[in-house]
């Protein structure tokens, strides 16, 4: 991992410096760059090239050398750009981290055992546990169903994207809404870059339509944490945050449930 972490830092050094100038606040470069910069630091490709690229984009953080040329409050990320084409982008830091301050707010557990076992990793695992709990139902107060999850789609100016899962929703009056769903777990941190392509696609798709983001995230085994994202200035902003722990029926305090209610 440390000798992969090393190959990927250096390659995506060489893609920045060669295309960095002082005062740029975006980068653009093709998917080949990767191959081109290998050529010419004589490292072995890895398998997968876009490996390279998702992990700066959502796991680890961009090597020392690029971050000492952000300005103050601001911080490069990659972007999709068109088909095959990406760009670094300088941006104002935005951390969306899970509040310590918040309740824990209990609810049972309806993930079916078979479930657990056969859970191939921490993003599936948390769709499922989202899904079988409703726990999008119970955080938006509405009535949704899962449509479509790990779409592969396209939108204008970015090109291909993945959505986690998406969902169409119902409330009390009829109204009907779109909510793209992101799933974190592990290491992986929650990505504004994700979540402004998810509110792009639902404008692109379903225009006229209310999008509803939301981001689902691990906090321990049997704790999520959901977050509603609007897109606002060109900026992803937190509209609402919920912690739902899942525990056995028998296990939830009745005295705790009726606080809930106030």
């Amino acid at each position: 991992m440390a000798k992969s972490s090393n190959r990927y830092g250096a390659l995506i050094e060489r893609i920045f410096f060669d295309r960095y100038s002082d005062g740029a606040t975006e980068i653009e470069f093709a998917r080949t760059a990767i191959e081109d910069a290998a050529k010419v630091l004589d490292i072995q490709l890895p398998k997968n090239l876009g490996d390279v690229l998702y992990s700066f984009r959502f796991r680890a953080a961009l090597p020392k050398r690029i971050v000492q040329t952000q300005v103050e409050g601001m911080e490069w990320v990659i972007e999709l750009a068109g088909r095959a084409v990406y760009k670094f982008r300088l941006v104002r830091i935005n951390r969306i981290l899970p509040r310590e301050d918040l309740i824990m707010i209990n609810i049972p557990d309806a993930t079916p055992e078979l479930i657990r076992t056969y859970a191939l990793d921490d993003e599936q695992a948390l769709l499922a546990i989202v899904r079988y709990n409703r726990l999008i139902d119970t955080f938006l107060s509405l009535t949704t169903y899962s449509l479509q999850n790990h779409l592969r789609t396209t939108v204008k100016g970015t090109g291909q994207i993945e959505i986690d899962e998406l969902y169409v929703g119902l409330d009390k009056r009829g109204c009907h809404y779109i909510i793209p769903v992101q799933a974190k777990g592990g290491k992986d941190q929650i990505s504004v870059v994700q979540a402004s392509q998810d509110i792009r696609f639902v404008e692109e798709k379903f225009p006229g339509m209310r999008c509803r983001a939301i981001t689902a995230q691990f906090m321990d085994a049997q704790a999520v944490a959901l977050f509603e994202l609007i897109l606002q200035n060109d900026e992803i902003k937190v509209v609402e945050e919920r912690h739902y722990r899942l525990v056995p029926a028998k296990d939830l305090d009745q005295a705790a449930i009726r606080d809930y209610r106030d």
